[in-house]
């Protein structure tokens, strides 16, 4: 019998709720502040939200003050790379020296470094696989890191902006296929998409254009037809994932966005065609101008990329930030994202600061990283907000990010799934 009762008191214990006494919440529905709230969480969910600062009515409820404080729930980055840390020359030969250990420790590293900077939640577009490993981790509370959805392998074409042989001397040069993410047919790209579910993706990522940081020579050209651009967004849709399109050239993104994908990642040198295009469908622009912005400014350095990136560099990361100026002012909708491991993860908020710059509202940017990007991920009941029965993912700045979004770039509280990471 005390055996019984000792186990009914510790899974009590663990039961018991946490209050919040937040000076100020910011709602992602209403763009508004309301002062003086007590959140209270009940193991991992928002039980409810009351006026007033709420007195624990038993001794070992866990009641955090952030009376001085503006709450927010937890950001979501729609556009990272887990696996991938900034750097110039250095990260192509680590191509050659890490093995998929390597990888993990320093993935590891860079999901504790997300989660602290207020990135409750990400979209992972693209590494080996490992990324696939480290949401199951963090999930099963392994280590530490946001909530992951990732999309595995990247799907490109032979020789395109995703195919890892490119930069290989010949004799290392294979002919990789749908299983390692490439495609060159419609039967290739229902395998692929196969290949990634089977794997365990969550989502499907395309490189519709060449791209800035591989080693081949045009960013921006087409790299798909739309019919097998068509045919993965169809597999796709019928194995429950959504596609993401990596694309930097017009007519790439053209024809994706034609053939249904859900977001254009980068969208660099977007035409007004393009533009109304994903106006009239819906499609999100994924605007990642802070990898844009870090990529011009590195390009500078001598020696820091190697010589067949820097004009790619140059060209597409300058046009960028007016491309989605010019976007948003069309009425593009746009979901946040940052491109983190381009540029330093950590550094994600930075994002929020040049979206204010090109005139995107706060209020519309906060939505965009909030309840836009729960609604793309089918969380939206779960996501975004700071709601009864929602996630108590959770995030407290020290001023209003309506007033100064910069705030966003110094998070002092993190919780996430109602546990406390930072405070």
């Amino acid at each position: 019998m005390r055996i019984i009762l000792l186990l009914l008191s510790v899974l009590t214990a663990s039961a018991q709720d946490i209050y919040i006494h937040a000076g100020k919440i910011y709602d992602t529905n209403s763009g508004k502040l309301s002062s003086e709230k007590t959140i209270i969480i009940s193991d991992n969910i928002i039980k409810s939200i009351e006026n007033g600062y709420k007195e624990a009515s038993e001794d070992d409820i866990k009641i955090y003050d952030l009376k001085s404080k503006v709450v927010l729930p937890g950001l979501i980055d729609f556009h990272v790379h887990m696996e991938s840390q900034s750097g110039g020359q250095d990260r192509y030969v680590r191509r050659f020296q890490d093995n998929k250990a390597d990888v993990a420790f320093r993935s590891s590293v860079i999901a504790k470094k997300t989660l602290m900077s207020g990135f409750t939640s990400v979209r992972d577009v693209g590494g080996s696989g490992v990324n696939i490993s480290l949401r199951n981790a963090i999930n099963n509370g392994v280590i530490t890191g946001p909530r992951i959805f990732t999309s595995g392998k990247t799907i490109a074409t032979t020789g395109g902006h995703g195919d890892r042989t490119n930069g290989f001397r010949d004799d290392l040069v294979d002919d990789p296929g749908p299983e390692q993410g490439v495609v060159n047919s419609i039967a290739d790209a229902r395998k692929a998409v196969r290949f990634r579910y089977k794997n365990g993706a969550d989502l499907i990522k395309i490189t519709a254009t060449g791209g800035v940081m591989s080693l081949a020579k045009n960013g921006q050209n087409p790299q798909f037809t739309e019919e097998v651009i068509r045919e993965i967004v169809k597999t796709a849709d019928d194995y429950g994932m959504h596609v993401a399109a990596h694309a930097h050239g017009d007519e790439g993104m053209f024809r994706a966005v034609n053939a249904g994908v859900t977001t254009i990642e980068h969208g660099s040198i977007m035409a007004d065609r393009t533009m109304r295009l994903m106006k009239e469908k819906q499609t999100y622009l994924v605007p990642t101008i802070s990898a844009g912005e870090h990529v011009v400014k590195m390009a500078k350095i001598p020696g820091y990329y190697p010589e067949i990136i820097i004009p790619k560099a140059l060209e597409v990361g300058v046009q960028n930030k007016a491309t989605t100026k010019k976007a948003y002012k069309m009425g593009v909708p746009i979901a946040f994202g940052t491109d983190a491991g381009v540029f330093p993860h950590g550094d994600n908020a930075g994002e929020f600061v040049y979206m204010k710059e090109i005139g995107i509202p706060a209020k519309y940017s906060l939505n965009s990283a909030t309840i836009t990007n729960a609604k793309l991920l089918n969380m939206e009941n779960l996501l975004g907000q700071l709601k009864e029965g929602f996630y108590a993912d959770i995030i407290a700045v020290d001023e209003s990010p309506l007033e100064n979004i910069a705030t966003l770039e110094n998070v002092i509280f993190v919780m996430k799934d109602g546990k406390v990471y930072k405070n």
